[in-house]
């Protein structure tokens, strides 16, 4: 009987949210969006810029680290094994 589970425990390598082709689609849409918002509203819009720029923020935090928990390779590295008779 094999007891090898290690190919259990992988985990299964997962493909961006703006790769796929929803993604692509509701990039583009927000892109068009923003055009027409800035072409027929940036006069509106001009006086908020601020407080636009301070709400996306969260949005680009949630975004920006939605790969952390996958750094597998930082293990301590300054402990190697120097045992020596002396």
């Amino acid at each position: 009987m094999d007891q090898n589970h290690e190919h259990y425990h992988r985990p299964e390598p997962k493909e961006k949210w703006w790769k796929t082709p929803n993604g692509i689609v509701i990039i583009f849409f927000f892109l068009a969006l923003g055009y027409f918002l800035i072409t027929e509203h940036g006069a509106h819009m001009l006086p908020y810029l601020p407080w636009i720029i301070l709400l996306i923020c969260p949005f680009m935090h949630f975004f920006m680290h939605g790969s952390h928990g996958e750094h597998g390779g930082h293990q301590d590295h300054n402990h190697s094994n120097t045992d020596k008779d002396e």
